[in-house]
């Protein structure tokens, strides 16, 4: 569940950020707290969100594009999460904990496709 604040009297241009951050929040179809099914615990999580945020940051990408704050629920309990572009779940996942399974197969997937679109081998 999302929080929305509403005021009486709207700037222009805050009219204009908000309908981004929304349009921006409808491409974002991940969650951080899904990696927890896959295997990582939160603090793992936490930690490759915070990196794969810095790495985008970085590299020049607007990071409201592909990183949203929001709160969720899971086994009755309120947790602070992170919606995720599918650039940012792939940056999140890139950035975890190697040692699991499921990070460790998106890693060789995604270097192995690299190395198709080049013209050099290992």
């Amino acid at each position: 569940m999302e929080l929305t604040l509403y005021t009486r009297n709207y700037n222009t241009s805050d009219t204009i950020q908000n309908f981004m951050d929304f349009y921006y929040s409808l491409q974002m179809k991940y969650l951080a707290s899904d990696l927890l099914k896959k295997g990582l615990s939160p603090k793992q999580i936490s930690d490759a969100v915070a990196t794969a945020v810095k790495i985008a940051s970085s590299s020049d990408i607007d990071t409201k594009m592909h990183f949203r704050p929001v709160y969720s629920a899971i086994n009755q309990e309120i947790i602070r999460d992170c919606k995720l572009s599918q650039l940012g779940y792939g940056l999140v996942l890139m950035n975890a904990n190697p040692n699991v399974s499921t990070v460790g197969n998106f890693q060789v997937n995604i270097l192995g496709e690299f190395l198709k679109t080049r013209s050099y081998s290992i």
